[in-house]
């Protein structure tokens, strides 16, 4: 089949194509109708269909292959290895899922997890799913007050949490800031229950903190039926970064969701059931829960759930793995392969990897030599994709798994099939389609099955944040730029709103902003995001001091720098720390007091910030022009 054909049928007769794409998972009760979209431009799939998540993740493989591997979770960081097969994570799901029962979690309520990269993350993710709950999973490099906002907007009834993460060898402290956290937050959870690894001392909140290992003890035999959910019913929510201070929820459908991922891991990924599938992401992004836990379970395979450092013990850790267990897909992000150029390249080559299908990359746009680099040195396809945390599986790839398609180093492909992407002109709204012309990617409604449904409890946002209303049709903008050539390759040229891309986490820059705000001697700041070699991108800050007093001293200068990237540490992590924070006296603006973002970008990564007659005062942007050349 071509999968031209494959891509035209997805969108002139969606009806039929979906109906046989949803043969791929079990439904309890079959759906009544495909899609329902009545009231664009929400659009519901499988209507009248029930089904569940971890049944078809699960429990339908225990006819099949109950002995099979189905979690394999490898910590360099703990060094301990432990295989689960399908009928051991059937326990241990059941196991959580009792737990869960018992602090009185029901269909519908909301369930936090705060973890590090940890089996029972996994096991707390399906047993939501087996009873019908809302998991939400917060990832756990965020600190205090980033995880106060997303408990506030969940509200959840019970928080999963562990005692620590490590990285690097040393111990990631959670419960402190998880306490802190619940301090912080309006909303307070009837419940916490926490995974005690071992690894950092904490106090029990006494009436609130619930010990895993004995409420597990005490679950040995339990046997908890899966809870049949319409197919509409919320699988789970995902925060994510946007342009204003307050993450979004992103909520997620079941059955779409399950069809989206079943047919995914087939038609793109190559995974097929027995097979060993391998995803380096963190289940606190997308990518996690789409593939690692999601998606190759849902196809019958091995996942492999990784805690640890892609050059620890060695640069070869992740190879091994490769090799160990026969993976046949495997998907990272371009920054981990940067990572990996540092290293010896004879690392490559220590290890068999003739098992390997392909290696796919995703989170940020993959420079070429970065790509040329991996695919010499592992002798395997590289494969890149494009797409985002609302839309949960690919927008932009190569479906090898329908027809064999030649890779373009620097493009995430083609559009997948069920998306009807366009490129948009920012500027008048018309739609481009010459060769080259650059555009906004935008998905004409509807929006495939396993897109976002809408923000958690808020439609308003949802309509007003990704759509555009061009005549009777429904444009869902990615708020990315590209370019698409003659073939329907198309190329990712950045964002067109304030988000930055940091080693493929999405950050918004005015939560920064808001950080770096809260130290007391800070009266306005700026962030952007700067192209950076081996992250992609990172934040750096433009900040006016209350009170610059001595501050021409370098020193002075650097004490508060530290200073300020501690408070966006304790505030939101290490993660949103911008690389730099640089002092001036006054901020680019237009003569009507817009922030002028785009110019202070561009002299900040060397380029022309091109058209400057609305700037009040040149003066503000030379001065960072002078900074940045000479830091």
């Amino acid at each position: 089949m071509h999968f031209a054909d494959f891509h035209r049928r997805s969108i002139a007769e969606p009806e039929s194509f979906w109906a046989e794409q949803a043969r791929l998972i079990d439904w309890h009760k079959p759906f009544e109708k495909v899609c329902d979209y009545s009231r664009p431009p929400f659009v519901h799939w499988f209507v009248g269909g029930q089904t569940n998540l971890c049944h078809n993740a699960v429990d339908r493989h225990l006819k099949t292959q109950p002995d099979a591997n189905a979690l394999i979770w490898v910590s360099t960081e703990v060094d301990k290895e432990i295989v689960y097969s399908f009928r051991d994570l059937h326990a241990e799901v059941q196991r959580m899922a009792a737990i869960l029962l018992e602090l009185g979690v029901g269909q519908g309520d909301r369930v936090l997890i705060y973890m590090p990269m940890i089996a029972e993350a996994c096991f707390a993710m399906l047993a939501c799913a087996r009873i019908g709950a809302i998991h939400s999973v917060v990832f756990g490099g965020f600190a205090s007050h980033s995880l106060a906002s997303r408990i506030d907007n969940a509200r959840p009834k019970v928080i999963v949490s562990a005692d620590a993460g490590s990285r690097g060898g040393k111990s990631v402290p959670y419960k402190g800031l998880l306490d802190e956290a619940i301090q912080l937050a309006q909303h307070k959870p009837a419940k916490v229950l926490m995974v005690d690894r071992g690894l950092a001392a904490f106090t029990p909140v006494a009436g609130r903190d619930e010990a895993y290992a004995a409420l597990r003890a005490k679950h040995m035999d339990a046997q908890v039926p899966c809870t049949w959910v319409d197919s509409t019913h919320p699988s789970y929510t995902l925060y994510t970064s946007g342009t204003t201070g307050v993450p979004k929820g992103v909520q997620r459908d079941t059955g779409g969701y399950a069809v989206a991922l079943a047919s995914s891991m087939k038609h793109v990924f190559l995974g097929n059931a027995g097979e060993a599938y391998f995803s380096t992401s963190d289940i606190g992004w997308v990518v996690g829960h789409s593939y690692i836990i999601y998606g190759p379970l849902i196809a019958g395979m091995a996942t492999i759930m990784y805690e640890g450092l892609p050059i620890r013990p060695d640069a070869g850790i992740w190879w091994h793995l490769v090799e160990k267990y026969k993976v046949t897909s495997m998907f990272s992000a371009p920054t981990a392969v940067r990572v990996l150029k540092k290293q010896d390249p004879a690392f490559l080559k220590k290890h068999d990897l003739s098992s390997l299908r392909a290696l796919f990359l995703a989170g940020e746009p993959l420079d070429e030599p970065t790509a040329q680099w991996i695919a010499e040195g592992l002798g395997r396809p590289i494969i890149d994709n494009y797409w985002q945390t609302e839309t949960g599986w690919p927008i932009l790839a190569l479906c090898n798994g329908i027809e064999s398609q030649p890779s373009k180093f620097g493009s995430p492909g083609k559009a997948v099939y069920g998306y009807d992407v366009r490129l948009v002109n920012e500027n008048s709204g018309e739609e481009v389609t010459a060769p080259g012309e650059k555009g906004v990617v935008m998905v004409q409604g509807p929006l495939p099955p396993g897109c976002m449904q809408t923000v958690w409890g808020d439609d308003e946002r949802f309509v007003k944040t990704y759509w555009t209303k061009a005549g009777d049709r429904w444009l869902y903008s990615t708020f990315d730029w590209g370019v698409r050539d003659a073939d329907g390759y198309y190329f990712i040229l950045g964002r067109t709103d304030d988000v930055i891309n940091v080693a493929g986490h999405r950050l918004g820059t005015r939560e920064i902003e808001e950080s770096i705000s809260s130290h007391p001697n800070i009266a306005e700041v700026a962030v952007v995001g700067v192209a950076d070699q081996l992250k992609g991108q990172v934040a750096m800050a433009f900040a006016i001091p209350k009170d610059a007093t001595g501050l021409d001293d370098p020193a002075a200068r650097l004490k508060l720098e530290g200073d300020i990237m501690k408070v966006v540490d304790g505030q939101l992590g290490a993660v949103a720390r911008p690389a730099r924070v640089l002092f001036v006296t006054a901020l680019p603006k237009t003569r009507s007091g817009k922030l002028l973002r785009r110019a202070l970008q561009a002299v900040a990564e060397g380029r022309d910030p091109g058209d400057l007659t609305t700037i009040e005062d040149p003066s503000a942007l030379q001065q960072v022009k002078d900074l940045v050349a000479a830091k």
